[in-house]
């Protein structure tokens, strides 16, 4: 008996990628390990779940946004068990600082990490938001003290590795979250995480609702221009400091973030000019940021958001008797590259890492073909040998279909030597496997914008 059809759906958020999407995720993911690695930075990996208590009272909305695991066969009273309820992570700086309390004695401080790894988010999918997704994190965690230099550090590792990928022109917006704290209770505004949440969402409502929302949790109108008057301050040089003391603000918290903010700035307009600017509208939703802040905007497409974001954080990790201090930034990479896919065309140069078909005559020639094959991979050049023994016509459409620009030819050349044709070409040469030099172009995929 024939089993029933069994119909596939689409599981939204859950990104699957194509063969030429996933070269370019792929060369995203080999640029920035290598940038991150050359700034001295060790890969970590961390498990998937964390308790669902320790996930929650991180800010934004961590209790719709964690997704919780469980058996499917348990109980509902069993589960959780011993371990409490778990929850996969929803971003990768909560997990990291429970692993350095773990493993604080094992680590050489102050500890330099990346990670790369997935991360599960329970919010709406839309256009470059999903609920499973890639992120590529650097922190810098310390014991007791964290060096303040390692606050502008931050952005020009991104910075750097942005330079090497094909995003465009791109800003990196800062602040510190000292500034609007102090800003706020200078004015009289006590709940600041609050009134951070609100204004942090200035780019998507736009000032008029923020306003509306401030109000409605208990600002004045005065207090609520006063917020939103702060947050319109964008300046690339310091200049922003003399903005802020125009306000006649005062207060000790807002004096240290100007502070700090200052230092950032001058250090980014001396080693990465017109890449960082101040932005006191950026505040960052999760509750646990106690400094500098950031955002990455790709220009001409700021209504995609930010692709990359972070900051400072004092005690998130802690065991109540040694704090460890850190700084980091995450770049949303699933979101970055399939933006730039399908906003901008990026994709790769062929579907296969297939540098050279290699052709067969016939079948019972196959394993000259195959010995072909296997001289090339060892000098490592990639190849497949043709599925069948077509018409050597057929054979090269087969290859062109996928942008293998190399077609090999056992036994076609003068007293049975082989060639190879670049079918880009035309041209067909001599050449011998254990010699030939696949250009150095050809040999692997290539980032390329499709045409059109």
């Amino acid at each position: 008996m024939t089993p029933p059809a069994v119909k596939v759906t689409p599981v939204s958020g859950f990104p699957e990628l194509l063969p030429t999407e996933r070269f370019v995720e792929l060369h995203f993911l080999d640029t920035v390990r290598e940038v991150f690695e050359l700034h001295g930075f060790t890969p970590v990996e961390t498990r998937a779940v964390e308790p669902v208590e320790r996930l929650r009272g991180q800010g934004g909305d961590a209790d719709k946004e964690t997704y919780g695991i469980h058996r499917l066969a348990a109980r509902a009273d069993e589960r959780g068990g011993s371990d409490g309820e778990l929850g996969l992570h929803f971003d990768l700086t909560v997990p990291f600082a429970r692993y350095v309390l773990e493993n604080a004695a094992r680590l050489s401080f102050p500890f330099r990490r990346y990670q790369i790894q997935k991360v599960w988010r329970g919010e709406r999918p839309q256009e470059g938001r999903f609920r499973e997704f890639t992120q590529a994190d650097i922190d810098v965690v310390d014991i007791g003290e964290l060096a303040p230099h390692v606050e502008a550090e931050m952005p020009l590792v991104i910075a750097e590795a942005f330079r090497r990928l094909p995003v465009g022109e791109f800003r990196i917006q800062v602040n510190d979250r000292r500034i609007p704290e102090g800003f706020y209770l200078g004015i009289g505004l006590t709940d600041v995480a609050g009134t951070l949440r609100i204004v942090d969402k200035l780019a998507k409502i736009g000032p008029d609702k923020v306003a509306a929302q401030l109000v409605e949790a208990g600002a004045t109108d005065e207090q609520a221009a006063q917020a939103l008057a702060l947050a319109a301050i964008r300046t690339d040089d310091v200049s922003f400091v003399e903005q802020v003391r125009a306000l006649g603000i005062s207060h000790p918290t807002l004096d240290a973030g100007l502070e700090s903010l200052a230092a950032v700035i001058d250090t980014g307009a001396r080693r990465a000019p017109g890449t960082l600017v101040a932005d006191l509208s950026v505040a960052r939703g999760l509750d646990y940021y106690t400094g500098t802040v950031y955002e990455t905007q790709l220009v001409g497409s700021e209504d995609w958001g930010s692709v990359c974001s972070g900051g400072r954080y004092d005690s998130l990790a802690s065991d109540g008797r040694t704090t460890y201090p850190g700084v980091g930034i995450s770049i949303g990479l699933t979101r970055l590259v399939h933006l730039l896919v399908t906003k901008r065309g990026l994709t790769a140069s062929r579907s296969t890492p297939a540098a050279v078909l290699v052709a067969v005559v016939d079948e019972e020639s196959r394993e000259r073909s195959g010995a072909v094959a296997a001289a090339l991979r060892a000098r490592g050049v990639p190849c497949e040998v043709a599925p069948s023994a077509a018409k050597f016509g057929k054979q090269i459409r087969y290859a062109d279909r996928r942008g293998i620009p190399y077609v090999w030819f056992p036994g076609a050349g003068d007293g049975g030597g082989d060639q190879v044709k670049d079918i880009r070409s035309g041209e067909q040469l001599d050449a011998d496997a254990t010699t030939w030099e696949c250009p150095a172009d050809d040999l692997r995929p290539a980032v390329v914008t499709r045409a059109g």
